[in-house]
């Protein structure tokens, strides 16, 4: 069987995800901030020639934004995610299996179509891609899932590939490898690169032309792999389905200082709600729950605390009631008055399917009835959005919750924020 991959990357996708909605945004620089508009987590090509930094923090770049320079927005991830979401299903009409490697990456499996013209049918795929998304994306297509990743990088980068770099003969390959660093080679990390450079393997070519006994006695097997594939010799096959986690944790740090045992609370449990939902989303169960909070540690100013406890359930559950409940309990176990708290997060651990867990004899909830609730309360979100419907415990007002100064509207998944198009003269 012939191996074949392309790898579609979405082109500086948060921000291009901001301009598909508003088009006054192109051709101007565009970034988009974390969670409590901290730091720049994406940034269009524009704001790059500004040399506006990854992870730069927003109040050095304000006076640029408040003088209309630059143009910044907060992260709406619901937004993100659905434009993934319409991207992905449209990658997946080109070939039967795909692997949605990341919110902007996908990888797609050609290796039935060497017969066709492969530069014609990845520019069909791109400009498919932009016609039925508005998201404009990069091709790579190789032999190899990791050549495939060096075909991507050089096509965003030649003036020439101009967004798709088809690399299936061996000169084209070689010349590809020597002019990818090895600090940009898919599976190269920093401690790695370091290493290697010591040795003076300056580039992917270079490590491709290393014996497999010397990668394996420095590198392991995960390297011996990795000098396979950049070889031509295809060792990382295609993921369909993502593997279920082996911990969920969900996290954030509060808007305003968080004072106040009934605040600490509805943010607790909206964070227990959302790992029951990532829980049920992958069909398994958590046995261990823990909660932790802090205190901001870079402040001077503040007493400092941190705690943190878990509990071991009597029955594995997903159960949004039962996780939230049992997060009140150690919450209450931690918490201390008289601090100012920054953030807190909820930990789910010992996950296993949900058609493999132990029930006790003991055992008073009807959990019957807690799966057939979560049913219809996730139907619910599916159709109208996350936070439609909750417990009462995580409250209404949420006066914690993330700063997002900047937020565009949910254009896709809320009725209210849809555009509306003003006809000519009516």
């Amino acid at each position: 069987m012939t191996s074949l991959y392309a790898l579609v990357d979405c082109n500086n996708f948060y921000a291009s995800c901001e301009r598909v909605f508003n088009p006054a945004l192109n051709g101007k620089p565009v970034v988009v901030l974390s969670n409590n508009d901290g730091c720049v987590i994406a940034r269009s090509a524009e704001a790059k020639e500004l040399n506006i930094a990854m992870g730069e923090p927003f109040f050095r770049i304000r006076d640029l934004v408040e003088s209309k320079q630059v143009h910044a927005f907060s992260s709406n991830y619901v937004l993100y995610g659905d434009m993934s979401d319409r991207v992905m299903q449209t990658l997946a009409q080109f070939t039967p299996n795909v692997e949605v490697y990341s919110i902007d990456e996908c990888f797609l499996d050609l290796g039935d179509f060497y017969s066709i013209d492969l530069q014609a049918y990845s520019w069909e795929i791109k400009h498919t891609v932009w016609r039925w998304t508005g998201i404009p994306v990069s091709l790579g297509v190789a032999p190899t899932k990791a050549l495939a990743k060096v075909a991507n990088r050089l096509a965003k980068k030649s003036v020439k590939a101009n967004g798709v770099l088809v690399l299936t003969e061996p000169q084209h390959i070689r010349k590809a490898l020597q002019a990818t660093k090895i600090d940009d080679v898919w599976g190269i990390g920093r401690q790695y690169a370091k290493f290697l450079k010591k040795r003076n393997i300056l580039t992917a070519h270079d490590f491709a032309s290393l014996s497999e006994s010397w990668v394996r006695q420095h590198m392991t097997v995960v390297g011996v792999r990795l000098l396979k594939e950049l070889q031509g010799e295809s060792c990382l096959e295609l993921e369909e389905a993502a593997p279920p986690k082996k911990g969920i944790c969900t996290s954030r740090s509060f808007g305003k200082k968080v004072s106040t045992f009934d605040e600490m609370q509805e943010a607790t449990a909206t964070y227990a709600a959302r790992c029951a939902q990532k829980l049920r989303q992958q069909k398994s169960c958590a046995r261990l729950l823990t909660v932790f909070v802090t205190t901001n540690k870079f402040s001077e100013n503040n007493r400092q605390y941190y705690n943190s406890k878990t509990i071991c359930m009597p029955v594995a559950t997903n159960s949004t009631l039962e996780l939230v409940r049992y997060a009140n309990i150690v919450l209450k176990a931690i918490y201390r008055d008289g601090y100012r708290y920054q953030k807190s997060g909820v930990i789910v651990t010992e996950i296993i399917p949900e058609g493999q867990v132990q029930l006790d004899l003991l055992d008073t909830v009807n959990r019957e009835k807690h799966s057939q609730l979560m049913g219809v309360v996730d139907r619910l979100t599916d159709r109208f959005g996350r936070g439609m419907v909750k417990v009462a415990a995580q409250g209404t007002d949420n006066t914690w919750k993330l700063k997002s100064e900047f937020k565009s509207p949910c254009y896709t998944t809320r009725i209210s924020d849809l555009q509306t198009v003003h006809l000519k003269g009516k």
